[in-house]
């Protein structure tokens, strides 16, 4: 399977928002490192340094712990971490990562998630993540 460029940079992005909102779920579970691992096998995969196999493995364990999850915060980080590397299988898991971080984020009371989102979005993929959400990253 050929990756392109932007692929991976969609990835890493994704990765950045479910970390950015990470805290929230390791504060609960400070001894569950299910999403946690998500994310780095995200970055592992964008540097070629795992199987695929591996990517699928830690979406589910994350969503799994997602799904233990009591905590609407620690829920939703989780769940941003488990689309964040089922990115690197499929492109459109990114927004989900973006929205599950958004919710965990305003689940604990903070307002201006999306706008930190979109602060860290490459301007290259500015316009596919504009029409992959339908306009529900800012655009400022």
């Amino acid at each position: 399977m050929t990756i392109l460029p932007d692929h991976k940079l969609l990835v890493l992005w994704a990765a950045d928002c479910a970390e950015h909102v990470l805290p929230y779920f390791e504060k609960e579970y400070p001894k569950d490192d299910r999403p946690r691992k998500a994310i780095e096998t995200a970055r592992a995969w964008v540097r070629g340094e795992i199987k695929f196999s591996a990517v699928r493995s830690t979406a589910l364990a994350a969503h799994a712990a997602a799904r233990d999850s009591k905590n609407l915060s620690a829920c939703a980080a989780a769940r941003s971490a488990g689309h964040a590397v089922a990115t690197a299988h499929v492109a459109g898991h990114a927004p989900h990562a973006a929205n599950y971080a958004v919710k965990a984020a305003e689940a604990t009371g903070v307002s201006d998630e999306r706008e930190w989102q979109y602060s860290h979005l490459p301007e290259l993929l500015r316009p596919l993540m504009k029409k992959m959400t339908k306009n529900n990253i800012s655009s400022h």
